[in-house]
């Protein structure tokens, strides 16, 4: 379908469920993948390799924030010039923002390759728990020029309409990497390399999958002679600062969050924040599927001008957001030892009740975090990146850092409920911030 005739003419409720349902599918498909990742490691490799694996896991997701940056920096953009009709703009920041992620790839990923065994070390890890949480980091550094462009080339398919493409993208993925753990962990008993290898596999295949159609012309956007220019540079890094900064400030988090649970609890509460951020690995992907998948459509109808169908594209996104932040809390909360037995290989020792209580305190955040979560994503979607940056950054770093503080006599319980505190405060932050976008634009929005 003609992107112009999918994001301008269908009707807002049937381009939600066109659009934002694929999106949820393929990210589901991508958290049942990181959930099984999380479970493989567990079971097959045990709870050294899972607690190293859950140490590593910040400096990766670092690996991809700045091609993340480029990848959503690029799309808003570009989808906002495919709706002025200003094709020849979007055809330059696509080819340009290309190239660009794969600069990023190599930079970042030979200077994580040789920085990981210091940063695992000055995060207190030694012997066997630091050599694995090394080998997993390193392999994910080697493949990044050829792994980092998948996302970025999703969120080009949808803004070509090709929105059911890229959701059997996002599923084929996950399947080859799902497989080729299996082989690797299981079949020939690898270690935990062999985890990180699998992933970097599938990213890769993925990737190239993505990139023909592009190549050869036959889709919306196309490769043209890149003509790079310092505003269009400064444009991608202002839209996608957001996403940027709360991949980095969540990281930092992380990183804080595993230097203090080395001190309170050790090995095991390393293990436990690592089932809740699997927990969220996969609650999270469908509520960011839902959003990101909306925002070529928002972005498109702000661009052309199409303001009552941005308010009501929005109000699908923010209901069903809501709804299915809800039902995720209320599955955590009543069923978190049936969670926690997926990724425990023991489950006779004290692990999995001190894992269960977590679970509970953690279930409190997907109350209010869906409010928060939708804000963001709407202020990306219509170029307004200061506020989205603002409640990505607070959400990710500021409130947790002061939560950490506030709540440091209760020690572990403070960390665990660190989550919902969060939430709520991300929530008011997000009200405020619609309070502040509706003034400033009350003749296009009332």
């Amino acid at each position: 379908m003609n992107p112009h005739v999918f994001f301008t003419k269908t009707a807002p409720l049937r381009l939600f469920f066109a659009a934002a349902l694929p999106g949820a599918v393929s990210m589901l498909a991508s958290a049942l993948y990181q959930l099984i990742d999380g479970v493989f490691v567990g079971h097959f490799l045990g709870e050294t390799p899972f607690a190293a694996l859950n140490l590593a896991m910040p400096f990766v997701i670092i690996n991809f924030s700045l091609a993340d940056l480029i990848g959503v920096g690029s799309s808003v953009p570009i989808s906002i010039s495919l709706g002025r009709r200003e094709e020849d703009k979007a055809n330059n920041l696509f080819t340009c923002a290309c190239l660009m992620i794969v600069a990023a790839g190599f930079l970042v990923g030979a200077l994580l390759f040789a920085a990981a065994p210091l940063l695992i070390s000055l995060m207190g890890a030694d012997g066997d728990f630091a050599s694995f949480a090394v080998q997993y980091l390193r392999v994910y550094a080697l493949c990044s020029p050829v792994t980092t462009i998948v996302f970025a080339m999703d969120n080009y398919l949808r803004i070509c309409g090709k929105v059911r493409r890229s959701m059997l993208l996002n599923i084929f993925m996950s399947l080859a990497c799902v497989i080729l753990e299996f082989l690797f962990l299981y079949v020939f008993g690898w270690g935990i390399w062999a985890a990180a290898l699998a992933t970097c596999t599938g990213m890769a295949l993925a990737a190239l999958f993505a990139f023909v159609p592009f190549a050869r012309g036959k889709l919306q956007l196309r490769l043209c002679r890149p003509r790079f220019s310092f505003r269009m540079v400064r444009q991608i890094f202002a839209c996608g600062s957001p996403n940027f900064l709360n991949n980095i400030a969540g990281r930092i988090t992380s990183i804080l969050m595993n230097v203090l649970l080395i001190r309170f609890g050790g090995e095991a509460a390393v293990s436990i924040y690592g089932i809740l951020m699997y927990v969220e690995g996969f609650v999270q992907p469908l509520l960011y599927g839902m959003c990101d998948s909306l925002q070529p459509a928002v972005g498109y109808n702000w661009g052309a001008g199409e303001y009552s169908r941005v308010n009501a594209i929005e109000r699908c996104c923010f209901t069903a957001s809501a709804l299915l932040s809800v039902c995720a809390a209320a599955v955590i909360f009543f069923f978190p030892s049936q969670i926690a037995r997926l990724f425990i290989q023991n489950s006779q020792g004290s692990l999995l009740p001190a894992a269960a209580s977590a679970l509970r305190f953690f279930a409190f955040t997907y109350v209010t975090r869906w409010f928060s979560f939708a804000t963001q994503s709407f202020m990306l979607a219509v170029k307004k990146p200061v506020y989205a940056s603002l409640i990505s950054v607070s959400t990710a770093l500021i409130f947790p850092v002061l939560l950490v503080i506030l709540l440091w006599p209760l020690a572990l319980t403070g960390i665990w409920l660190n989550f919902a505190g969060t939430s709520v405060l991300a929530g008011i932050l997000s009200f405020w911030v619609l309070l502040r976008f509706r003034k400033e634009n009350k003749q296009k929005i009332s």
